[in-house]
C-alpha cells in the first residue's frame, strides 16, 4: 500500500478545522475521560479514520473489548498508518501512537497484557480521535440500533 501524502497544516489551521476537545485530544496529546468516547463500546463493522485528516487507521474486525474505556485494537491495518513514539510523559514508559499522515495523537499501544488476540497488543485508541465509516452492508441491515445510529453519525 502507497503511504498517503503527508497532512501539514499549521496549528491555526487545525484549530480552525477541529472542535476544542478534538484539539485538545489530536494535537494536544491529551486523553479523553475513560468510558464515554463515542466508540468504546460499538460494534459496528466498518472502517475507522483517523478525525483530522480521513487516513485509515483500523478495521472493525481488529477491535476488541478489552474494558479499559477506551476503544481498543490488536493491529492497525497498515503496521505503516501509525508512528510509535515513546512517551516518557505520566512517569511511566508508554507508547504513542501517531496517525502517520497528519502526526495526530490517536493514544497509546501495549503490549503483553495477556488479551486472546493475535498480536498480543491493545492499541487503546481515543474515540475522538477517530471518525467510523460503517460498512456498506452494515448500514444497510435493519439489525441493531447501534448500527442504525453509528451510521446516522457524521463521518
Amino acid at each position: 500500500m502507497t503511504a498517503a501524502p503527508k497532512v501539514v497544516k499549521s496549528e491555526a489551521e487545525w484549530k480552525t478545522q477541529l472542535s476544542p476537545q478534538e484539539y485538545r485530544v489530536l494535537r494536544q496529546a491529551g486523553t479523553e475521560r475513560p468510558f464515554t468516547g463515542e466508540y468504546t463500546d460499538t460494534t459496528t463493522v466498518g472502517v475507522y479514520r483517523c478525525r483530522a485528516c480521513g487516513t485509515e487507521l483500523f478495521r472493525s474486525a481488529t477491535k476488541f473489548e478489552s474494558h479499559c474505556g477506551w476503544p481498543s485494537f490488536y493491529q492497525p491495518t497498515e503496521a505503516d498508518a501509525v508512528t510509535l513514539i515513546e512517551d516518557r510523559a505520566m512517569g511511566m514508559l508508554r507508547t504513542e501512537v501517531r496517525c502517520a499522515t497528519c502526526d495526530s495523537h490517536l493514544g497509546h499501544v501495549f503490549a503483553g497484557e495477556g488479551y486472546a488476540t493475535p498480536t498480543d497488543q491493545r492499541y487503546c485508541i481515543n474515540s475522538i480521535s477517530l471518525t467510523l465509516e460503517p460498512a456498506a452492508d452494515s448500514a444497510a441491515s435493519a439489525g441493531s440500533s447501534e448500527s442504525d445510529e453509528s451510521a446516522a453519525s457524521p463521518a
